[in-house]
């Protein structure tokens, strides 16, 4: 399997493109429309804390149901920016052995930060999803959203996570990526909506963004009450 790949070719390579998360989301939901307007056997599946506002205006846009796929990247130590793998809420995970290559770090050290992970996803789906059962996506095509693909591992682990819970079809919906996190995912999804691909060297997911920040867990659950 190869995903078709979706782009708005005018972006390509450009910096600081959408005003915000929510005119990222807009963005998308007009690229998502033709597809998924009103179609009710769809879900789209958001990644906190960034990928919830984009997901949210994708949500307005298509007239489809929407939830939070708690994933969080494993953080390198002093660089919380930057992950070496990533884990699922269900306790899958997805380890970048490039990048662990560099780190030195011991197995007891990559351990213990994938313990940390957990702990925080356990406390995550507790405060934004309540605890909650997720959502049963038999047969179902899925719309995985973050703010932006850094590496890919933490939307690798939730595209292993909704493919295991039974979705019929998977497509990523980013707002920006590089084109070598594009090649990690594409063999695993049928499709990739990504307005803005960047070819380039060093990637940060704030450059396509005039005003970003780091949502904290509160202006989430604040976003989620739109819903």
């Amino acid at each position: 399997m190869r995903a078709k790949i979706f782009e708005d070719r005018a972006l390509r390579n450009k910096r600081g493109v959408f005003r915000d998360r929510v005119e990222a989301g807009s963005m998308l939901g007009l690229m998502l429309s033709t597809a998924y307007k009103n179609a009710h056997d769809s879900i789209v599946l958001a990644i906190p804390a960034g990928g919830a506002p984009v997901g949210l205006e994708i949500r307005r846009q298509l007239n489809i149901p929407l939830d939070l796929i708690i994933v969080r990247k494993i953080p390198i130590p002093g660089n919380p920016e930057t992950g070496f793998g990533a884990v699922a809420l269900e306790g899958s995970v997805y380890l970048n052995q490039e990048i662990l290559s560099r780190l030195l770090l011991t197995r007891s050290q990559i351990e213990g930060h994938i313990a940390l992970v957990r702990k925080d996803l356990e406390n995550r789906n507790l405060r934004l999803r309540d605890g909650r059962p997720f959502p049963d996506l038999t047969g179902k095509t899925v719309i995985l959203v973050d703010d932006g693909l850094a590496s890919g591992y933490t939307m690798m682990a939730s595209i292993h996570m909704v493919r295991d819970k039974g979705a019929r079809k998977i497509a990523v919906a980013v707002p920006t990526a590089p084109l070598r996190s594009i090649e990690t995912i594409e063999s695993l999804v049928e499709e990739i909506y990504c307005a803005n691909v960047r070819v380039v060297s060093s990637f940060a997911v704030a450059e396509a963004y005039k005003y970003w920040y780091d949502l904290c867990l509160e202006e989430v659950l604040e976003l989620l009450h739109e819903l």
